[in-house]
C-alpha cells in the first residue's frame, strides 16, 4: 500500500528540484540578457521564462505523466533510437559539460574573488573539494529529499532572497535602451537565451530522481506519484520564475557597473559588491556555492541511476567514475566550455522538445509510434541545421528556411509534424476471411 508523502515533504521535494535546476547557467545568462535587454526588459523576459520555467515544467509533468526517465519518454521509438536520445542528453547533461560548469561558475563567481592570484593549480584543487563533498550526498542514495530539499535549499533561499530585496530596493542605474538582438528580437533572443540554461534538458533526467525519492518515501503508485510530482513541479517552476525576475531586474539595472563584463557572473559580482560591499562577496559565494553544488549532486545522482537501471551498472562507481570526469572537464575553463556547448545544445534543444511535446499529446495520436518517429525526426533534421549555424558555419543559403536566421529552423517544421500526426488515421485492421 502506498503511503501519504504530507505537506512538508511535498514541499520539500518541490523544493529540492528547484535546487536541483538551479545551477550554474541559471546565474550567469540571465544577468547578461537582462543589461542586454534594457528598456524591453518585460518581452525579453518573458521569451526566456517560455524556454527556462516553462519548458522544464511542461518537461517535469511529461515526465509525471511517463512515469520514468528519458528512456520512457521515447517508448514509442526504436529502442535503440531512445536510448541514444537518452544517453546524448544525459552526457551532455553531466559529464561533458553542464555539471562541470557548475563547478566552474562556482569557482570563478564565489571563490576567485577572495584569493589573491588564484591559478590552474587552484582550479585543479577546488574541483577535487567540489566534487568529493558532492560525492558524499550522491552516495545517500534514498536521502536526496532530506539533505537537499529540507537542509541546503531552505538556505539557498535565504541569500537569493536577501539579494532580491536589496537589488529592488536599491538598484544601481537607470534601465538603458536594448542592445543587439534584444533590440530588434526582445522576445525571440530571450526564447534562444533560455536554452542556455539547459533546465529543459535537466527537466527530463531530474524526474527519476523524483521518481527514486518518491518511492524511498514509500509513495509507490502511480496515480499518486503524479499529483506528487505535478505539486512539485509547480514549486520549483514558482521559485525559477522569481529567482529570474530577480536577476534580469539585475542585469537591467547595471548599466555601468561592470561595463567591460563578458558574462553576467561578472555583473552579479560587481552588483554585490556596490550593494553590500566586501562583505557581499561571501554572500555571493553561498548563493553560488549552494545553486551549483545542488545541481551538481542531483546530475551525477540522476545520471548514475540512468545508467544503473540501463546498463546494470554498479550505482555507487558510475558516481565516482563520473564525478572523476567532471573534475577532468571542469579544468577546461569556463569561456572554453561554454563556446563548445551552446551549438551542442542548440541542436539538441528540439529534439527535447519534441520528446516532451509527444508525451504531453500522446493520446491525440492515433497512430503513435509513427507520431513519435515523425515529430522526433523532423526536430533532430532542422535542429542539427540550427546546430552547425551556431557553430559558425556559413549556412547563409538555408535562410529561405523560416526562423532559421533567428536559430528557430526546427519549430515550424515540428509544429507541421504535430498535426500531420494529430491528423493521421488508424491502420485498418486486415480481417482474413475464412472458408
Amino acid at each position: 500500500m502506498t503511503k501519504a508523502l504530507g505537506s512538508w515533504n511535498t514541499i520539500s521535494l518541490g523544493m529540492m528540484v528547484f535546487a536541483f535546476f538551479l545551477g550554474a547557467g541559471n546565474l550567469i545568462f540571465p544577468p547578461m540578457a537582462g543589461m542586454l535587454a534594457g528598456d524591453n526588459l518585460l518581452v525579453s523576459m518573458l521569451g526566456f521564462l517560455v524556454t527556462a520555467v516553462g519548458l522544464p515544467l511542461l518537461g517535469l509533468l511529461a515526465i509525471a505523466k511517463a512515469g520514468g526517465g528519458i528512456v520512457e519518454l521515447g517508448r514509442y521509438l526504436p529502442s535503440k533510437a531512445a536510448n541514444a536520445i537518452a544517453l546524448a542528453i544525459y552526457l551532455v547533461l553531466v559529464p561533458m559539460f553542464g555539471i562541470p560548469r557548475t563547478c566552474l561558475v562556482a569557482y570563478e563567481l564565489g571563490l576567485v574573488p577572495l584569493v589573491e592570484n588564484a591559478n590552474q593549480l587552484t582550479l585543479i584543487g577546488y574541483s577535487l573539494f567540489y566534487f568529493s563533498a558532492a560525492l558524499f550526498f550522491i552516495l545517500r542514495r534514498g536521502g536526496l529529499i532530506d539533505s537537499v530539499g529540507k537542509v541546503i535549499t531552505p538556505l539557498l533561499v535565504m541569500c537569493i532572497a536577501a539579494i532580491g530585496f536589496a537589488v529592488f530596493k536599491q538598484p544601481f542605474a537607470e534601465i538603458a535602451p536594448a542592445q543587439q538582438n534584444f533590440a530588434s528580437m526582445p522576445f525571440g533572443q530571450g526564447f534562444i537565451d533560455g536554452y542556455n540554461t539547459m533546465d529543459a534538458l535537466a527537466a527530463l533526467m531530474f524526474g527519476v530522481l523524483m521518481i527514486d525519492a518518491l518511492n524511498s518515501k514509500g509513495v509507490t503508485g502511480k496515480a499518486e506519484q503524479f499529483g506528487y510530482l505535478v505539486k512539485a513541479s509547480l514549486i520549483a517552476a514558482t521559485g525559477l520564475t522569481l529567482f529570474y525576475v530577480v536577476l534580469f531586474y539585475l542585469g537591467a539595472t547595471a548599466t555601468g557597473v561592470a561595463p567591460e563584463a563578458n558574462n553576467g557572473g561578472e555583473i552579479i559580482v560587481a552588483y554585490v559588491g556596490f550593494l553590500f560591499g566586501p562583505k557581499g562577496q561571501l554572500l555571493l559565494s553561498t548563493v553560488v556555492g549552494l545553486a551549483c553544488f545542488t545541481t551538481a549532486i542531483g546530475g551525477i545522482s540522476s545520471f548514475s541511476t540512468y545508467v544503473n537501471n540501463n546498463f546494470k551498472l554498479s550505482y555507487k562507481v558510475t558516481a565516482i567514475v563520473t564525478a572523476a570526469c567532471c573534475a577532468l572537464v571542469a579544468n577546461i575553463g569556463l569561456t572554453q566550455l561554454l563556446v563548445v556547448s551552446i551549438p551542442i545544445l542548440i541542436g539538441i534543444y528540439p529534439v527535447a522538445v519534441a520528446l516532451i511535446a509527444f508525451n504531453l499529446m500522446v493520446s491525440l495520436f492515433k497512430r503513435p509510434e509513427m507520431s513519435a518517429r515523425l515529430i522526433v525526426g523532423v526536430a533532430a533534421a532542422f535542429g542539427l541545421l540550427d546546430a552547425i549555424k551556431a557553430a559558425g558555419v556559413d549556412m547563409d543559403a538555408f535562410n529561405i528556411l523560416p526562423g532559421f536566421s533567428q536559430g528557430f529552423a526546427w519549430l515550424l517544421p515540428t509544429l507541421a509534424a504535430v498535426i500531420v500526426s494529430v491528423l493521421a488515421r488508424p491502420v485498418k485492421e486486415q480481417v482474413v476471411e475464412t472458408a
